[in-house]
């Protein structure tokens, strides 16, 4: 009984684990098409389903806005033609792109918020090579932005997740150990 209730709480735990969400915290100055790799490839599993935004613009120049805060999946190094834009007003030629529903604006204090939901999910077990990336997306010359927030990748956790059915048989073994014992 001990052991079959062990395995169920153990299940339930992964499986809440399973549909956590990653937030990145931004306080950086970004130049023009300047990012950092926020998770490295193979770091994060799960399926991308959204990206959500809270951040303000609290410096700029040569016309940097708020809304040009991006989130940019591809490979390392960094390059054109990735799998996923969000924000950033230059076209990184990602296979899916999308913008920031506000932040249109270089004022410091611009808030850019608000979430965008993916036509299609990016499942990261399915794309082991590619890492997130957070920076710039307008990419003129001499332009730059500092941005405070965070970015929250929907759908996604930290490391690897056993797959359903690897979590069906932790509870089905703890189950099966739980009748022998009493056998």
């Amino acid at each position: 009984m001990k052991i079959s209730a062990i395995g169920a709480s153990v299940a339930v735990i992964v499986a809440s684990v399973a549909s956590a969400d990653v937030t990145y915290t931004v306080n950086q100055t970004f130049t023009g098409f300047n990012f950092n790799e926020a998770y490295a490839a193979g770091t994060l599993s799960g399926t991308l389903t959204a990206v959500t935004v809270n951040a303000t613009l609290n410096a700029s120049s040569n016309y940097t806005y708020a809304d040009d805060l991006c989130v940019y999946i591809n490979p390392s190094p960094l390059s054109l033609g990735g799998l996923l834009q969000v924000g950033g007003y230059s076209n990184l030629q990602a296979a899916e792109r999308y913008s920031w529903s506000n932040g249109g604006s270089s004022a410091p204090g611009t808030v850019v918020s608000g979430t965008v939901n993916l036509t299609t999910g990016i499942d990261m077990a399915a794309n082991p090579t590619q890492s997130i990336w957070v920076g710039n997306g307008y990419g003129a010359a001499g332009t730059s932005g500092t941005w405070t927030g965070t970015i929250t990748l929907v759908g996604v956790n930290l490391g690897p997740v056993p797959a359903p059915g690897a979590v069906a048989l932790l509870g089905l073994a703890g189950a099966i150990g739980g009748r022998r014992r009493r056998a």
